[in-house]
C-alpha cells in the first residue's frame, strides 16, 4: 500500500512538471519553427539593402580617382600646348623649385612644360592606336562568325601574331613603315589586337548559338543585321574594357620604341626622347630630368590600367561580387 501510493505521487509530480514546462512555452525536446538559436541574430533588411549600395559607392570611388588624375593631366597638357619651350641658358640645370616645379634641363627649358607636352603626344598616340587596334579586333571577331573557313583563318592569324615576340614585331613594323609618328602608331595598332580579338571571337561563338540569334536567322535577317543588332550590344562592354586596357600598353610601347631611337623624331617632345636625353646627365646629379617624366608616364599608365580593371571586375559576373 505504501509503495503504490508513493508511485502514484511520483507520477503526479512528473505530470505536473511537464504541464508546467509546456505552459511556460518551452516544450521538452522541441523548438518552435520561428525561433532562432541562441547567439544568432536575424539579418536586418536595411543591412541587406545597404550592401549593394556600399558596393556601388566603392566602385565609383575606385573610378573617381583615376578619372580625376587623368583629367588633371589632360588639363595640364592642354595648358602646356600653348606654352613655348624656349632655351634660356641663364636658367639651365636648375633643380626643382617653386618657380620651376620639375626643374630645368641643360638648355634652360622648363621640364614641367616639356613633360606635359610629351604626355599629350603619348596620349594621342596611345588613344589613336588603341582605337585602331580595338576596331581590328572587333572586325576579326565578328568575321569569325561568318563560317567555318573564316573562323579558321581568324584563329590562324591570331595565333600567328601571338607567336612572334611582341616588341620585336612592333619594332619590325615601325621600321618597315619608316618610323616617325605614323610608323609607331601603325606598329602599335597592328600588334595589340590579337588578345582582344581572341576574347571577342569566343564571345561571338557563344552568342551565335543563342535562341534569339537563331530565330532572327530563320526569319531571313542578314548576317550584318544580326551582327549590328544582336552581337554588338553584347560586345560593347568587352570592347570598351579592351580599349582601356590596350591604351596603357600602347603608351608604354610607344615610349619604349622612341627611347630606343626607332620611334618619334628627336624634334618632337615625346617622353621616350626626354628619358633618352636625360641618360647622359644622370651621372652628373641631374636626377630630376628622368624622375618626373618617368613618374608622370607611370601614373598615367597606372590610371588607365586601374580604370579598365575596375570596369572589368564590375561587368564580369565572376568578379562582380568582389
Amino acid at each position: 500500500m505504501v509503495n503504490g501510493s508513493d508511485r502514484n505521487n511520483q507520477s503526479d509530480l512528473a505530470d505536473s512538471a511537464n504541464s508546467s514546462s509546456g505552459s511556460a512555452g518551452f516544450p521538452v525536446g522541441r523548438r518552435s519553427s520561428g525561433s532562432t538559436p541562441q547567439g544568432e541574430e536575424r539579418p536586418n533588411h536595411s543591412q541587406v539593402e545597404e550592401r549593394p549600395l556600399s558596393r556601388m559607392v566603392q566602385v565609383w570611388m575606385r573610378l573617381a580617382g583615376p578619372v580625376l588624375i587623368l583629367l588633371l593631366f589632360g588639363c595640364g597638357a592642354w595648358w602646356a600646348s600653348g606654352q613655348s619651350v624656349a632655351s634660356e641658358l641663364g636658367l639651365r640645370n636648375l633643380p626643382p623649385s617653386l618657380a620651376h616645379w620639375f626643374g630645368t634641363d641643360w638648355l634652360g627649358r622648363d621640364m614641367l612644360i616639356r613633360t606635359l607636352q610629351g604626355l599629350k603626344l603619348s596620349l594621342q598616340v596611345g588613344i589613336a592606336a588603341g582605337l585602331l587596334s580595338t576596331a581590328i579586333a572587333a572586325i576579326l571577331g565578328l568575321l569569325a562568325a561568318a563560317g567555318r573557313w573564316a573562323d579558321r583563318a581568324v584563329s590562324w592569324l591570331i595565333d600567328l601574331f601571338l607567336s612572334v615576340p611582341h616588341l620585336v614585331l612592333l619594332i619590325l613594323i615601325s621600321f618597315m613603315l619608316g618610323g616617325g609618328a605614323k610608323g609607331v602608331l601603325l606598329g602599335v595598332a597592328l600588334t595589340h589586337w590579337p588578345s582582344l580579338a581572341r576574347v571577342i571571337r569566343a564571345e561571338v561563338m557563344q552568342l551565335r548559338q543563342a535562341e534569339y540569334v537563331q530565330v532572327s536567322r530563320r526569319l531571313g535577317k542578314s548576317r550584318l543585321w544580326i551582327g549590328l543588332h544582336h552581337l554588338m550590344p553584347h560586345l560593347a562592354p568587352q570592347l570598351l574594357i579592351g580599349l582601356l586596357l590596350i591604351i596603357p600598353h600602347a603608351i608604354l610601347h610607344e615610349a619604349g620604341v622612341t627611347f630606343l631611337g626607332l620611334g618619334l623624331s628627336s624634334q618632337q617632345p615625346a617622353i621616350g626622347i626626354i628619358l633618352a636625353e636625360s641618360m647622359r646627365y644622370l651621372s652628373t646629379g641631374m636626377w630630376w630630368l628622368a624622375l618626373f617624366p618617368g613618374l608622370s608616364l607611370l601614373i598615367v599608365v597606372r590610371c588607365f590600367d586601374r580604370l579598365g580593371d575596375t570596369l572589368r571586375r564590375r561587368i564580369d559576373p565572376r568578379h562582380a561580387h568582389e
